[in-house]
């Protein structure tokens, strides 16, 4: 029996994914198991594996292609069998069928006459064929079509290749519209002899396609910009108490089952204390409407390879410091591994940021929207103080939305969050 296998709906808020890799194709043998396709949500990577054993019928998606979810993606059964049904009439069945005339006319046999173009008549081309040519730059005047009536397609631009044929980009644009008279011969025997052609121009750069998690960024941070009225407010607190703490931890907290907790996971904390005082910076702004949370779902903004990812703790003013810490380490993994579902990185109140082990001392965060702030995390520099001491002083950067908070309360904001630092056993005591 042949089964349809779908693309999955990661997350509530996710309408459509993006395959990325097939590592299946039509005419494989799948075991139960074996991994189909990867795909991306607009901000995570997965893997699809087989819930069937079979052979792989038909791909009705290419990779690049935007897929609805619970949409159809490919289907797996016995070989032979029909699958009409499965298929129906959808834009996909559309591509199977021109993919399955495209395979149907590279097995046709080749030509036996010349074919002439006139100055503005299009070529007879594949669309593969078409897209190979104007990739790699075959001499179009030495390709000898073998599809059927006289039509070029991808076996003869690459035999072209291999025999070295290659053109400008520019002449191959020209000789497809039509813009020069051209005679394509049937046969090698019949062409004419040509010139070598001059060498390819390689290109000064590379175009690689945005990711979907790079276009996700760039969508959240242009609204972001577009549409807040964002104000940054910079300050630093004595960081030696905080300091002191981790070396408290560091030599006798592992030992009591506490794990590695870091600096990071201490302003995060704080961060998750204070915010319940501050209902106007522990909140998002939709429609005009204003979202208090009743916890603090703390955003903690997390650098991959993929991009920049933000999970979300979520209730983490009921956490302790060690359930907090062991809590950010295990999202940060997720995000890291490309494991975080949408619905994982959904429902945040407020964002950190932390670029201070880079060693930015100041800097100016982008609000994860609707959130209506965002705390951006600096390095630790020495100052010093009016009787001449050095003490360790770390920066704190708060963006906020003017529409939703003015400047003010985000200020005592900042300052409690200070206090609240330089004082963290006293912290850890409320």
């Amino acid at each position: 029996m042949a089964n349809p296998v779908i693309m999955p709906r990661q997350g509530q808020s996710v309408e459509s994914c993006i395959i990325t890799t097939w590592h299946k194709k039509k005419g494989d043998t799948v075991a139960e198991g074996d991994i189909l396709f990867s795909y991306e949500t607009d901000k995570s990577a997965f893997d699809e594996k087989s819930l069937f054993s079979g052979t792989m019928l038909a791909v009705l998606c290419e990779e690049g292609d935007v897929v609805p979810c619970l949409d159809t993606v490919c289907i797996i059964g016995n070989e032979g069998e029909d699958i009409s049904a499965l298929v129906g009439s959808a834009p996909a069945a559309e591509e199977a069928k021109e993919e399955a005339k495209e395979e149907k006319a590279e097995v046709a046999a080749p030509v036996s006459t010349a074919i002439e173009a006139a100055p503005g008549d299009r070529i007879k081309i594949s669309p593969r064929a078409r897209a190979l040519a104007l990739k790699s730059g075959v001499d179009m005047t030495a390709v000898t079509p073998t599809g059927p009536h006289g039509r070029i397609i991808e076996r003869d631009i690459n035999a072209a290749l291999d025999a070295g044929k290659t053109a400008t980009i520019a002449a191959v644009e020209d000789f497809l519209a039509g813009k020069a008279p051209v005679t394509i011969p049937a046969t090698e025997a019949d062409a004419p002899a040509v010139a070598p052609a001059p060498a390819v121009v390689e290109a000064e750069y590379e175009e690689v396609p945005m990711s979907g998690v790079r276009r996700a960024i760039a969508r959240s941070m242009h609204a972001s910009l577009s549409e807040m009225a964002q104000l940054t407010l910079n300050a630093s607190f004595d960081a030696t108490a905080l300091m002191e703490w981790r070396k408290t931890l560091k030599a006798g907290g592992e030992a009591m089952g506490l794990g590695k907790i870091s600096i990071n996971d201490m302003v995060m904390y704080a961060v998750s204390r204070v915010l319940l005082d501050h209902p106007t910076l522990n909140a998002t702004l939709v429609d005009n409407t204003m979202r208090l949370y009743k916890h603090a779902n703390v955003g903690m903004a997390v650098d991959t390879d993929r991009g920049l990812l933000v999970p979300t703790i979520f209730k983490a003013d009921t956490l302790s410091l060690a359930e907090f810490s062991k809590a950010a380490k295990a999202a940060a993994a997720k995000a890291r591994e490309g494991a975080l579902t949408p619905d994982e990185m959904s429902g945040g109140s407020f964002t950190v940021t932390n670029l201070g082990s880079l060693g930015i001392e100041s800097f100016t965060p982008v609000i994860n929207p609707p959130q209506t702030a965002i705390l951006g995390v600096c390095a630790v520099t020495n100052r010093l103080k009016a009787d001449g001491t050095v003490y360790p002083a770390m920066g704190l950067s708060l963006t906020f939305d003017h529409r939703a908070v003015d400047g003010a309360p985000a200020a005592k904001f900042l300052k409690d969050l200070c206090t609240a630092l330089e004082n963290f056993s006293l912290l850890l005591a409320k």
